[in-house]
């Protein structure tokens, strides 16, 4: 099979990451695989190790018809089976560059709620794009149902979950556990929560300085070890000073490989308050062994059963997130639970599982095609 992924960009972002794993993965697996992006930025291409060739399509504007031409091209020369669009944006540019090549079309969409009434908007433009794909592919059932009640889909639709690598991912040792803990400064005894991802108003990393704050107050050696870099930074320090936890709320900067690091913790909490459709960096936290409180928003219920792989707690509502915390202080508990969290990752949301649902899917498109176009030829042609 001969696909063709498309994507904005090539910025660091959960998309991107997917992207560029199953393009490698599919490549590993026989499948000419190539990879095109609308948009210069270049963050993750040398990750992208397996596809046959790269090309950035030279967009120097939002639609940049030239861009478009290049696509068409593309699509010419390489014949692809099947062509793979990643998010609205690169929908359109796949869309309008596919016009009469009678070319299948899988739109995989990784958005639930718009942030901006600009974004809205555009949303009205994109939506009878996705009518037109042939496929429509989310990532969690919550995130179907949202986009279905508000009639954005494909001519059919599915849900392929996330998945993670389990040989990438896997546990550290004790032994590396506490000699790292030492490095960053924690006790033995300290209860230590991680929490992977950028520092972006939405992430609301401040929740967790004060839910910090509250275990301390209640006696518990609580400490944060927020892992990443980003806007709301100073926002987050000024907090934790007012606070008085100051000591206690690390934030290491942009890590390159954060494994260790949330290997270090005893739990993992994400406190979005929106736009998590299905968090890569749960499932990361839960294949390291790591139970994770996650707030109710996305697809976080179809991960985590509450009591078994973490907790679930309401969006924004601190007091609740203090005591899902709390009850991770059982040792034996918090180990428990970070066993069964990697024993569901590995039986539900493995990187290989999505790796074969993405790869039965585009072959059945790519099926579709080679029938018309056998429908296509003259008697006797070969």
């Amino acid at each position: 099979m001969k696909i063709l992924f498309l994507t904005g960009s090539l910025v660091h972002g959960g998309a991107e990451r997917q992207t560029i794993v199953l393009c490698n993965r599919l490549a590993e697996r026989g499948h000419e695989a190539h990879f095109a992006y609308v948009r210069n930025d270049t963050a993750q291409l040398g990750r992208l190790r397996g596809a046959a060739s790269v090309q950035w399509l030279q967009a120097t504007r939002y639609l940049d018809a030239a861009a478009v031409g290049n696509l068409r091209r593309l699509l010419r020369r390489v014949r692809p089976d099947v062509l793979v669009a990643v998010n609205q944006y690169a929908l359109m540019y796949a869309q309008l560059a596919r016009r009469g090549l009678g070319l299948p079309l899988a739109v995989t969409f990784h958005t639930t709620a718009l942030r901006s009434w600009k974004e809205r908007l555009q949303m009205l433009w994109y939506r009878p794009l996705f009518w037109g794909a042939e496929r429509a592919i989310f990532v969690c059932e919550a995130q179907r149902a949202y986009w279905a009640r508000r009639r954005l889909g494909g001519r059919r639709d599915e849900v392929i979950h996330n998945g993670v690598d389990l040989e990438h991912w896997r546990p550290g040792t004790p032994q590396e556990k506490s000699r790292l803990r030492r490095v960053l400064g924690f006790a033995e005894a300290d209860f230590v929560v991680g929490m992977s991802a950028v520092l972006r108003p939405e992430k609301n990393h401040v929740q967790l300085v004060h839910a910090v704050a509250e275990l301390r107050r209640r006696g518990v050696p609580a400490r944060a070890l927020m892992i990443g870099d980003g806007e709301t930074r100073g926002a987050v320090e000024a907090r934790a000073r007012r606070l008085g936890v100051e000591e206690q709320v690390t934030i290491t900067g942009v890590q390159q490989d954060v494994r260790p690091l949330v290997g270090a913790c005893d739990a993992v909490a994400l406190c979005s308050t929106a736009i998590e459709t299905f968090s890569l960096a749960a499932l990361e936290a839960m294949a390291l062994a790591r139970p994770v409180v996650h707030s109710q928003v996305g697809g976080a219920a179809e991960m985590i059963a509450p009591g078994r792989e973490g907790y679930l707690f309401p969006a924004g509502d601190t007091a609740a997130l203090v005591e899902r915390l709390a009850a991770l202080t059982d040792r034996s508990r918090c180990r428990r639970m970070g066993e069964q969290a990697r024993a569901t990752v590995a039986e539900r949301f493995s990187e290989r599982a999505m790796v074969e649902r993405y790869e039965k899917t585009l072959s059945e498109l790519a099926t579709t095609r080679s029938k018309h176009e056998n429908v296509r030829k003259p008697a006797g042609a070969h």
